[in-house]
């Protein structure tokens, strides 16, 4: 099976743009700014020895902060594929 961007948003749940987040360490509340759709290196094919990419999506967060504008201040951002379990591991969506 040919993997897609699609599937990585629906296998792995990302939350939409405007969606807050929790981070599971801190308990610091973050809201999605921006998602991209990406491609991520990986291994070569050990046939071939052909580069390969696997489709990904980036998301952008901004950490929710009283009194101070959406965009302004600490942001974070990283890419999500459906081989890794980070989201799942740091993340939790609230809204």
């Amino acid at each position: 099976m040919i993997e897609t961007h699609d599937d990585v948003m629906r296998q792995k749940n990302l939350p939409r743009v405007g969606q807050t987040v929790r981070n599971k360490k801190f308990g610091t509340l973050w809201r999605v700014m921006e998602k991209r759709e990406v491609w991520q290196h990986t291994s070569d094919d050990p046939e071939t020895g052909k580069p390969r990419m696997l489709p990904a999506i980036y998301l952008s967060f901004w950490k929710v902060t009283d009194n101070v504008l959406p965009g302004v201040g600490h942001m974070l951002g990283y890419v999500y594929t459906l081989h890794d379990t980070t989201f799942e591991t740091n993340w939790e969506v609230v809204g």
